[in-house]
């Protein structure tokens, strides 16, 4: 299987649990063909993630359910597939009327469905927060001299300046002159 990956110039991750070597001569197969067969052959299941391999027994396939509380699963499934996740020979499939999500596959894929889930989660929980939290009016008012700062329809504060004005549009009007 390394060998295999050397000759495509990619990452291979084999599991613990595969044990033992390859006997005999396998077929000239484009790349797809030759890691099914030796699956069907050896008990084995592969998952490509995009960079790397990964090989594990057919023993240690994950299902897992998922409880879709704050996104829809066309979103997820969308989310799946954007991402390149998706994969048609492993389960995503909703269960009717429980808002469950079954997942079934090798333990990278399963744990990419997971991690792409709670992701979607925490993300609509931030957009529900972030929706949920007031914004607060402020508005600022000024008189002559003093400030008046509003917030949220209530008085907050009052700032007066004893500073005299520097400019003509203050004070006292002259008489008599223009």
């Amino acid at each position: 299987m390394q060998e295999f990956g050397n000759n495509l110039n990619i990452r291979v991750n084999i599991s613990p649990a595969v044990k033992g070597r390859i006997r005999g001569r396998m077929p000239d197969l484009p790349p797809r063909a030759f890691l099914d067969r030796l699956t069907n052959l050896y008990g084995l299941q592969w998952y490509y993630d995009g960079l790397v391999l990964y090989v594990s027994a057919a023993q240690e396939s994950q299902t897992r359910m998922l409880l879709m509380t704050s996104i829809r699963f066309d979103a997820f499934k969308g989310a799946l597939d954007k991402l390149d996740i998706s994969d048609e020979r492993y389960v995503v499939k909703p269960v009717p009327g429980n808002g469950l999500v079954f997942v079934s596959g090798p333990p990278r894929f399963v744990a990419l469905v997971e991690q792409t889930f709670n992701g979607l989660v925490a993300q609509a929980q931030a957009q529900t927060h972030i929706a949920a939290t007031p914004k607060e009016s402020v508005l600022i008012l000024f008189r002559g001299s003093s400030t008046t700062v509003v917030r949220d329809g209530r008085p907050d504060a009052s700032y007066s300046s004893d500073i005299p004005q520097q400019d003509s549009v203050g004070g006292k009007p002259e008489l008599g002159k223009k």
